[in-house]
């Protein structure tokens, strides 16, 4: 990752980064940032001196074919930890449990509590499940990251990276040793993760939205679907009308050869 990306990544992007000092030399810490792009897993590890272990959905993994293969080796090379997805409690048990193995061995774990990458550059709602509980059941400080203009650079969908340079703001280390032992009180959790949310939201300057990231893809997915269900529906009526007009005139311009017909047969 530090050789063959890293480098590329610092040379080409130039990214500029604030509080380096916050990110400890050595020990478990958690980096809680916000997710703008696909690249933020990259951008981040390229510019610490430290290994950061993410998780990434199993699917990265499994793909099959030869690009299948060449993605779960890609994402294997940069210490990526594949997540199963499935299941009752999904990719938030099985991220509490990386999360855990990561910190036990005295390393650095990278974790979105927003889930997903955010759908239009705001910072929605954190999930509390996997920071929250990751945090309280191993005691490692929460140190908040804001990723700045990465969305950018690469917008979902978008292949080829715009060369422009993004930014990386790292605030001071949240200590929630205070509330260790109650990794299963919901409210504990919440309180937690709203803290997190709001030191990332200072960081980053992003508009905060009180929903999470997941519904508001579903919303957005919803609305597309209706807005293509009514422009299909415009266009079927419209296509009656002028189905209608044109029946309308081709009888109008038959009526006076009826009208000459009948005379001519009349008595």
């Amino acid at each position: 990752m530090k050789v063959a990306i890293g480098g590329p990544l610092k040379l080409a992007f130039r990214p500029w980064v604030e509080g380096l000092e916050n990110v400890p030399a050595e020990g478990p810490a958690i980096l809680a940032s916000n997710h703008l792009s696909f690249s933020d897993s990259f951008f981040l590890p390229a510019v610490l001196d430290r290994k950061v272990t993410f998780i990434a959905k199993a699917e990265y993994f499994t793909t099959p074919g030869v690009k299948g293969r060449l993605t779960a080796a890609f994402f294997k090379g940069v210490g990526q930890l594949p997540v199963d997805r499935s299941g009752a409690r999904g990719a938030g048990e099985a991220a509490i449990r990386s999360g855990i193995e990561v910190l036990e061995r005295g390393e650095l774990f990278g974790i979105y509590p927003e889930g997903t990458r955010s759908p239009d550059g705001r910072l929605y709602r954190g999930k509390p499940g996997g920071l929250a509980r990751v945090a309280l059941a191993t005691g490692a400080p929460v140190i908040p990251v804001a990723m700045i203009d990465t969305e950018k650079i690469q917008p979902p969908g978008q292949v080829r990276p715009k060369l422009m340079r993004p930014g990386i703001r790292i605030g001071r280390p949240l200590d929630f040793t205070r509330y260790q032992g109650m990794e299963h009180d919901r409210f504990v959790l919440r309180a937690v993760t709203d803290e997190v949310m709001y030191e990332i939201m200072k960081l980053s300057g992003q508009e905060y939205v009180d929903i999470y990231a997941t519904a508001m893809k579903r919303q957005l997915t919803e609305a597309a679907k209706a807005e293509k269900e009514a422009e299909k529906a415009a266009k079927a009526a419209l296509a009656r009308v002028e189905k209608e007009q044109a029946e309308k005139l081709r009888a109008a311009m038959e009526q006076p050869g009826r009208e000459r017909t009948e005379r001519r047969s009349g008595p």
